[in-house]
């Protein structure tokens, strides 16, 4: 069986190629011109780049490899799908036709137009189980009474959040909402939230009412289709939870990339920081 692989910007796609290629499967790979890492050319031998519109170039390279199966990995832009994309006629078809301009819309309408064509968009981690982790504390410090206050008021967020289709990631202090993620992505949020308790005027008057330091949640959602829009974390994730006063971080068990994990791990508990996993 044939394995495609659409990959957009960051490292998933490459962990992908390389877990793919550990199972002995040698991939067909669409490139996103405008998100993906130019290198990667250089790790699989089927290729093509087509623009981020493309979407029947994309499908007829598909079917001319023979692909089944295909796995999305990778960030693709919501600002880049729709304002900056030139569409192709079948892309066209399917924007005019979305419900919603979400990303469970948008990248359900993709997996719909795969399947018309007898490709399954499969889950992203499929050559990836290793990256996901078990339930429990991932570090030596475990989450205080307040953090873990935190993590609780956090998963209440979360489940709103899933009903709404928004981000993944919530920050909370003193069980108040911080932070919530819209379309800038994790390390923007937390980065935000930083700047909302060192900065000044009314933001800062009503951070007072509040006391502690920051937690970062980073959720999938209950139902999460794991096809695409999988939570990852890496080293990156730590490094701006640090520069914000961030010190406890809780992610999905079996639903949360790690990159790194190990890097990720040792850098969080040199810092006291505390991850948890549930």
């Amino acid at each position: 069986m044939r394995y495609g692989l659409i990959a957009g910007n960051g490292r998933f796609p490459f962990m992908v190629v390389a877990g793919a290629r550990r199972a002995g499967v040698a991939l067909s790979v669409a490139a996103i011109r405008e998100e993906t890492d130019p290198s990667i050319e250089d790790e699989v031998e089927r290729l093509i780049w087509v623009g981020i519109g493309q979407l029947g170039k994309m499908i007829n390279f598909f079917k001319g490899e023979g692909v089944e199966k295909a796995i999305m990995a990778g960030q693709v832009k919501h600002v880049q799908i729709f304002s900056r994309a030139v569409p192709d006629a079948r892309m066209l078809r399917m924007l005019l036709r979305l419900p919603r301009r979400n990303t469970n819309s948008l990248i359900g309408a993709v997996a719909a137009e795969l399947a018309s064509e007898g490709i399954d968009l499969i889950d992203s981690t499929y050559f990836l189980q290793d990256y996901l982790p078990s339930p429990g504390n991932l570090t030596n410090r475990k989450p205080n009474a307040a953090e873990r206050a935190d993590v609780e008021y956090g998963l209440e967020i979360a489940r709103e959040m899933a009903r709404l289709d928004l981000g993944q990631t919530i920050v909370v202090r003193g069980k108040a909402c911080v932070a919530i993620e819209a379309m800038e992505g994790t390390d923007e949020t937390i980065r935000r939230a930083g700047e909302l308790l060192g900065g000044g005027g009314q933001a800062r008057k009503r951070l007072r009412l509040t006391s502690g330091t920051l937690t970062v949640l980073k959720l999938s959602k209950p139902d999460q289709d794991m096809r695409f829009d999988v939570p990852v974390i890496g080293v990156p994730t730590i490094e701006t939870m640090i520069a914000a006063g961030a010190t406890c971080l809780c992610i999905s068990a079996g639903k949360t990339l790690m990159f790194d994990r190990d890097e990720m791990i040792a850098m969080a508990n040199k810092n006291k920081l505390a991850i948890l996993a549930v």
